[in-house]
Order: structure tokens, then C-alpha cells, then sequence
């Protein structure tokens, strides 16, 4: 018998060997063109000067040069990585928070997981101007905008973001939750644990796999925001700032990393592109080496690692 089903699992392979690259072909193709080949353009172009790409022009590492000198961009960066560093923290403690209250066996949990969810459904740029008419007509009272004061703005997206995003977030620690093992968490009530002690050394360890995809997401999400970026702030207010070295510059203060790039690319002329190109190469090598950087230290952490 044990032959037959060899024999009989060996005839079904083999019209899929024969026809692999009929499945597998117009994938590979579409990755290609979609994405590998932009990919590669996009860091030739930024070593040439252009303003469309059928008139690149080699410059060599001046637009690099150029990026890591633009204190708009700097600052940015600065900027950026301090929104991401809060958001992440902010989002997966009010996810977690969520997630660990709608496993409790309380009535209406899935009424509670769709109204928490639904926010994720709205675009970027939709909700950027909702939440812009909504913090303009609570600060109307203290005679400020949102557009005038930097700390409002930084506020403003954390609370947008973290409205958008602890839904989903909320998603993936449910499940991990449902995944703990039963029997350990018995086994913890048996032996006198309290509440704390069980979510502390259960309970946690046995969801770092979702804690380590919510912290991907947040962590990369922080530094890739754009359109709420766009449509809430748009960067304002703007400040001018004079440096030790007497070099003056426009900063835009609550202008993130994908937003500079686009700013530099579409606002500052078509001699900027090059500089924008290259900017968007070291944003993607921030965001790819940061990220990798997590999943190792997250994953070490996992159960059974």
C-alpha cells in the first residue's frame, strides 16, 4: 500500500514540474518590472543629475553629498526617528492593552474588535484632513492652529497614527493571545500566580511572535509616513535657523522623511531631483537596516528560539 502511494504521489508531482513556469513565470515577470527594475533605476539615478530619465547625467556622489548636507533633511531624520521611537512604543502598548481586554470573556468583544478596526480602512490623506479639522477647532479656543506650534503637530500625528493603526495591531496580538497554550496557563493559576505574574512570564513570552510583527509594523510605518504626514501638516510651521558655521536654512518642523523627499523632489526644481533620488536611497537603507536590526533583537526573544 505504501508503494501505491508513492507511485500515486510521484504521477501528481509531475504535470506540476512539467508546468512550473507557467505559474511561476508571469510572477516573477511582474516582480521584475515592478519592482526590481524601478529599484535599480532609482539608485542610478541618484548618482546622475536629471530631469527625466532619458536625460540622467552621470555627477558621481554629488547628490549624496548634497543630501547629507540639507540640514532641512537632517533634521528630518531627527525628527522622524523620534516620532517612530514614540509611536511605536505609544501604538503596541494601547494594541496590547486592547488585545489583552477583549480576550477577558467580556460581552460584546466583537462588536469592540470591528469599531477598533475600522479606522485602519481609512486612507492616509482622508483622515489626515479630518483630524485637521478636528485639532483646529479645539485649539480655536486657545486663539493656535495646528500649523503654528511644532508640538501640536508632533501630537497630532502621534494621535492620528495611533487612532489608525491600534486597531490592526489590536488584530494580530488577539490572535497571538488565543495562542497561548492553555495548559501553561493553568498550570500558572495552579501554582498561585498572580494576574501580573502570568502575563509576565506567560503570557508574554508566548506572544512575542505578534509583538515582533506589531513592532516591524509600527517601526517601519513610523518612519514611512507620508500622506497623513501630507495632509495634516503639510511640515509647518516653518522655522528660519542660523548655524555656528553663519549658513542659513528653512526647516520645516514637522516635515518627515518621506515628505522632505518629496518636497525636494516636486518644490526645489528639476536641478533637486538627483538629490531627492539620492535621498530616497538612504531612507530605504535606514528603513531596511533598522528593520533587520529589530526582527534579530525581537526574534532572540521568541519562545523556542
Amino acid at each position: 500500500m505504501k508503494r501505491n502511494d508513492r507511485a500515486g504521489r510521484a504521477l501528481l508531482r509531475r504535470p506540476i514540474r512539467r508546468s512550473w513556469p507557467l505559474f511561476l513565470l508571469p510572477t516573477a515577470a511582474a516582480f521584475v518590472i515592478g519592482f526590481v527594475w524601478p529599484f535599480l533605476q532609482g539608485i542610478w539615478l541618484s548618482f546622475c543629475a536629471f530631469t527625466t530619465t532619458n536625460n540622467a547625467r552621470w555627477v558621481g556622489g554629488e547628490n549624496y553629498l548634497n543630501a547629507v548636507l540639507d540640514r532641512g533633511f537632517i533634521y528630518s531624520f531627527l525628527y522622524t526617528a523620534l516620532f517612530a521611537l514614540v509611536s511605536l512604543v505609544v501604538i503596541n502598548v494601547l494594541a496590547f492593552a486592547v488585545a489583552y481586554a477583549l480576550t477577558q470573556k467580556i460581552r460584546g468583544t466583537g462588536i469592540f474588535r470591528t469599531v477598533f478596526f475600522m479606522p485602519n480602512l481609512i486612507g492616509g490623506i482622508v483622515l489626515g484632513y479630518i483630524w485637521s479639522i478636528l485639532f483646529d477647532g479645539i485649539l480655536r479656543a486657545y486663539h493656535t492652529s495646528i500649523l503654528l506650534e511644532t508640538r501640536y503637530g508632533f501630537f497630532g500625528l502621534l494621535i492620528l497614527m495611533c487612532w489608525q493603526q491600534v486597531g490592526y495591531m489590536m488584530i494580530i496580538y488577539i490572535a497571538g493571545l488565543q495562542a497561548v497554550p492553555e495548559h501553561m496557563l493553568e498550570a500558572a493559576r495552579i501554582d498561585g500566580a498572580s494576574r501580573w505574574q502570568t502575563l509576565r512570564r506567560v503570557t508574554i513570552p508566548n506572544v512575542m511572535p505578534s509583538i515582533t510583527i506589531c513592532t516591524f509594523l509600527s517601526l517601519t510605518n513610523g518612519f514611512k509616513l507620508f500622506d497623513q504626514n501630507l495632509a495634516l501638516t503639510g511640515g509647518a510651521p516653518f522655522r528660519f535657523r542660523t548655524y555656528a558655521d553663519g549658513s542659513m536654512a528653512t526647516i520645516k518642523t514637522t516635515e518627515m522623511l518621506a515628505l522632505n523627499i518629496y518636497n525636494t523632489f516636486y518644490g526645489q526644481g528639476s536641478m533637486a531631483r538627483g538629490t531627492a533620488q539620492a535621498k530616497a536611497v538612504i531612507f530605504f537603507l535606514l528603513v531596511a537596516g533598522l528593520s533587520l536590526a529589530q526582527l534579530r533583537a525581537t526574534r532572540g526573544r521568541e519562545v523556542g528560539a
